[in-house]
């Protein structure tokens, strides 16, 4: 474990991050293939697409089409990369996803761009808190979600040497980079970002910068926690949940989703089975979001640092 620390002087966006690695990886690879339903600016394969037009698809606003046509290049022996925003690509397309992709087990890389509740001004109708969910309950599917700029490179080219079906969560909003010593991501793994023995707090995405935050709080006021990024939903690391579950008692673990079905589900169906304990979880209450800025929604929702703390220390009282 490295030094891990976050700059709020430099931001950039996941998204960008995937647009970046697809770049990368085209130049050096011959056999991706990318495609879009025509928001390639939105969701930034567009600079894939400037670069390698003859490997580029746009398919228009047809999600399904779009899966579909991944699924042929896979078979035709390309890596294919398809992208589109995530309400729809998780949400519209899912039955394509699930019969013509991973059941087959083909190799398609699935990157949705705008997940979560930081699309902001989009609403509700666009602000997609259910695809860890959907996409999670098909059976060996692999369900990712970085949690900056730097992870997301990372990640894209892991996935790009990853034999069978993927889908990763990319957002919108810039967010800090998290300086790191040493990472290297791999599918499976947690990060572990800084150990304690009186709370384990699992984040991902945009919440991992709010929970670090969140641990120098606690630290301040004599509490110390574990935090764990898990960046990979499905397979989910069950021998760090499990070493750090036992060593803190406690968990809270934090997401930008739906409380139901997603990063706390995953890690309290494993945790019921194998070291029962208190698993508390931030997330969306069961509720869809609103219009609005995407600090200001991440405020109204209560997911914040502020509101890690809060249940870090409820965690703590409650062993």
């Amino acid at each position: 474990m490295g030094a891990v620390s976050a700059s709020s002087a430099d931001q950039k966006a996941t998204r960008d991050g995937y647009g970046d690695a697809l770049h990368e990886l085209g130049a050096g690879r011959s056999d991706i293939v990318v495609l879009d339903a025509d928001l390639s600016g939105s969701t930034k394969t567009n600079k894939f697409a400037k670069a390698f037009p003859d490997r580029f698809f746009n398919v228009g606003v047809a999600e399904q089409n779009l899966v579909g046509h991944a699924a042929g290049l896979a078979l035709s022996g390309y890596v294919p990369f398809a992208s589109s925003f995530a309400m729809f690509l998780s949400g519209r397309a899912w039955e394509v996803v699930r019969n013509s992709v991973v059941y087959p087990f083909l190799n398609v890389k699935l990157v949705a761009s705008h997940g979560g509740i930081t699309v902001g001004e989009d609403g509700a109708s666009h602000q997609c808190i259910e695809d860890f969910a959907t996409m999670r309950a098909i059976p060996e599917m692999v369900v990712i979600c970085p949690s900056d700029y730097n992870e997301t490179k990372q990640i894209i080219h892991a996935i790009a040497d990853y034999k069978g079906p993927v889908y990763v969560r990319v957002g919108r909003p810039n967010l800090p980079l998290i300086e790191r010593e040493n990472y290297k991501f791999e599918i499976g793994k947690a990060e572990v970002m800084r150990e304690g023995k009186d709370v384990l707090i699992i984040a991902n995405g945009v919440l991992v910068n709010e929970a670090m935050i969140a641990v120098k709080e606690l630290e301040a006021e004599g509490i110390q926690a574990t935090l764990l990024n898990m960046a990979t939903i499905k397979p989910i690391d069950k021998e760090a949940i499990l070493k750090y579950a036992k060593l803190c008692g406690a968990v809270v673990t934090c997401e930008e989703h739906n409380v139901i079905g997603g990063l706390g589900s995953a890690v309290s169906e494993f945790l019921s089975e194998e070291y029962p304990v208190r698993v508390l979880k931030l997330g969306m209450k069961d509720s869809f979001g609103k219009s609005g800025t995407w600090s200001g929604l991440l405020d109204y929702f209560g997911l914040r640092s502020k509101n890690i703390v809060e249940l870090a220390k409820k965690a703590v009282q409650s062993k």
